[in-house]
């Protein structure tokens, strides 16, 4: 759902959901993107890693979860001028995440109404820490 009123700094923004990520689009997303890292298609591979026997979801599929979230609170791709993350841990075939944010910033420049937040993807699950965290900025 679209903001319906304007942002104030502390306003948390609704978060993206996902249920449980997908094995098999973990795999298809390897293909498009002509990864060749074999922790997204080669449970072999994932065991040798140390990283235990479910498939690495890519970061870039992670981030977008980001991206979603701000996609829906603004109504808009479009609406999104920034965005700077970094990854601090893996996220699993069948891990449930959200991606989220806060409001720190709401200033106006050359007509445009900029919103500053601070962004996270997380497990669903009490007391999570971020898997991925940044800054993004929007124009509303």
């Amino acid at each position: 759902m679209a903001l319906s009123t304007a942002p104030r700094v502390g306003d948390e923004i609704p978060t993206f959901q996902v249920e449980s990520v997908n094995a098999d689009k973990i795999r298809i997303m390897a293909l498009i993107f002509q990864d060749p890292n074999p922790i997204h298609f080669d449970l072999d591979a994932v065991r040798e890693a140390g990283l235990g026997d479910k498939f690495v979801n890519q970061g870039g599929v992670t981030m977008a979860y980001i991206i979603n979230m701000l996609t829906a609170w603004t109504g808009s791709r479009a609406s999104i001028r920034s965005l700077a993350t970094r990854f601090t841990a893996n996220v699993f075939a069948g891990d449930a995440v959200e991606a989220g944010g806060r409001v720190t910033d709401v200033r106006h420049l050359d007509g445009q109404t900029l919103v500053d937040c601070d962004v996270w993807v997380r497990p669903v699950r009490a007391d999570a820490s971020p898997v991925v965290a940044g800054t993004a900025t929007v124009a509303l």
